[in-house]
C-alpha cells in the first residue's frame, strides 16, 4: 500500500507539473510609445498624468516604451519615451531614425505629437505630412497591426516666431484628410485634437511648451483615444442596402478618428432600364455633419442629407454602380444611417 501511495503521489506531482507548464501565462503588456519632441519628452509631464489615470481606471497591463528614460515630473510613472528635444519630424524621417527606436522597443501603439519644430523652421505642411507618411510606413513595417494616434499639435505663439501660430493651424488643417487617406483596418490612425481648447497664454510657460495646466489638458485629450486603442479599434461599418424604386444606396464608414470620419456611398442601378440621374437621402441619428463631399452635389439641412449625382456619374446602365465620398464630424456616437435612393 505504501508503494502504491508513493506511486500515486509521484503521478500527481507529474500531472501538476505538466498542468503548470502548459497553463498560459498572463497576456503580454501592451507596449505604448510616446513619440515626438520636447513637448513629449522634456519633461513631458502629460505622460505621467496619462499613465496614472490609466492605472487608476483599470488599464494596468500596459508598458510605456522608448529609448529615452524618464525626464523629471516628480510623479511616479513609467517614464520611458521617444520624445527628442529639438527634433523635427522631417529630419527623423529623412535620417531614418525611427526604425532603430522601433526595433529596440517593439511598440503596439504609438502616440505621436510631432511637427512643432518643423513649423518653427517654416517647413511646408505638405513636407511635414509626407514625413508623417514615412514614419507611419516604418511603424507598420515594424508591426503590421500598429495602432497609431496622431495629434493635432498644441498651439504655438513664441515671442521669436510671430508666424508660428498660423503655421501650426495650417499643419493641423492638413492632418485629418491625410489620416483618413492613410488609415487601414489593420493599422488604424486616430487623430487626437490637442489644439482645440488649448490656450498658449494660460496653458504654456513660453508660448510653446505646456505648463501644469497644459499637461493636464494634453493627458485628458490622449486618454479616451488611447483607451479606445487599447480596447480595439472600430471596423468599417456597412449598413444594409435599401432598395427604393430602381436603385440602391449602400453607406460605408471607411475611416474614423476623434471627432471626424470618412465615408462613402455606392449607388447601383437595380432596374432594367438605364438611369439618367439619381438622388440619395439619409438622416443622421447622432447629429453628425458632413464637411466635404466629392462625386456628387450635396444639400444638407441639419442632420438631413441629400446628395444628387454629379454631371459625369448620373447615367448608369442596368447593374452599373458609382460611388461618392465625404468627410464629416461627430460628437459622441457615429451611428451609420440607412440611405434611400431614387432615380
Amino acid at each position: 500500500m505504501r508503494k502504491i501511495g508513493a506511486v500515486l503521489a509521484g503521478m500527481v506531482a507529474v500531472i501538476a507539473a505538466v498542468l503548470f507548464a502548459t497553463t498560459p501565462a498572463d497576456a503580454a503588456a501592451v507596449r505604448i510609445m510616446p513619440l515626438g519632441d520636447s513637448i513629449t519628452g522634456s519633461p513631458g509631464c502629460w505622460r505621467a498624468l496619462l499613465w496614472n489615470r490609466l492605472l487608476s481606471t483599470g488599464h494596468t497591463n500596459i508598458d510605456f516604451v522608448g529609448t529615452l528614460p524618464p525626464q523629471g515630473c516628480g510623479v511616479e510613472h513609467d517614464g520611458d519615451n521617444e520624445g527628442h528635444g529639438g527634433y523635427l519630424a522631417t529630419n527623423v524621417a529623412n535620417q531614418n531614425l525611427l526604425p532603430g527606436w522601433l526595433s529596440a522597443t517593439r511598440p503596439d501603439i504609438v502616440l505621436m505629437h510631432f511637427g512643432t519644430n518643423d513649423v518653427w523652421s517654416n517647413i511646408p505642411p505638405a513636407t511635414i505630412i509626407s514625413a508623417f507618411t514615412t514614419l507611419v510606413n516604418q511603424m507598420r513595417a515594424s508591426n503590421p497591426n500598429m495602432r497609431i494616434l496622431v495629434a493635432k499639435i498644441i498651439p504655438m505663439n513664441p515671442a521669436t516666431c510671430p508666424d508660428c501660430a498660423q503655421r501650426a493651424v495650417a499643419l493641423n488643417d492638413a492632418i485629418p484628410a491625410w489620416a483618413a487617406a492613410t488609415t487601414t483596418d489593420q493599422s488604424p490612425i486616430t487623430v487626437v485634437d490637442q489644439w482645440t481648447g488649448f490656450d498658449t497664454a494660460t496653458d504654456t510657460y513660453d508660448g510653446v511648451h505646456p505648463n501644469a495646466a497644459g499637461d493636464q489638458k494634453m493627458a485628458d485629450k490622449w486618454y479616451p483615444a488611447l483607451v479606445e486603442a487599447l480596447s480595439g479599434t472600430p471596423t468599417p461599418t456597412d449598413t444594409p442596402t435599401v432598395p427604393d424604386g430602381d436603385c440602391t444606396a449602400t453607406y460605408k464608414t471607411t475611416g474614423q478618428w476623434q471627432g471626424g470620419f470618412q465615408g462613402e456611398v455606392t449607388v447601383t442601378n437595380t432596374g432594367a432600364e438605364p438611369m439618367t440621374g439619381w438622388t440619395v437621402t439619409w438622416t443622421y441619428a447622432d447629429g453628425q455633419h458632413l464637411t466635404q463631399l466629392w462625386g456628387g452635389t450635396l444639400s444638407a439641412d441639419g442632420s438631413s442629407v441629400t446628395v444628387r449625382n454629379a454631371a459625369w456619374n448620373g447615367s448608369l446602365a442596368p447593374g452599373a454602380s458609382t460611388t461618392f465620398g465625404f468627410l464629416g464630424s461627430y460628437e459622441g456616437a457615429n451611428t451609420a444611417p440607412t440611405p434611400a435612393c431614387s432615380s
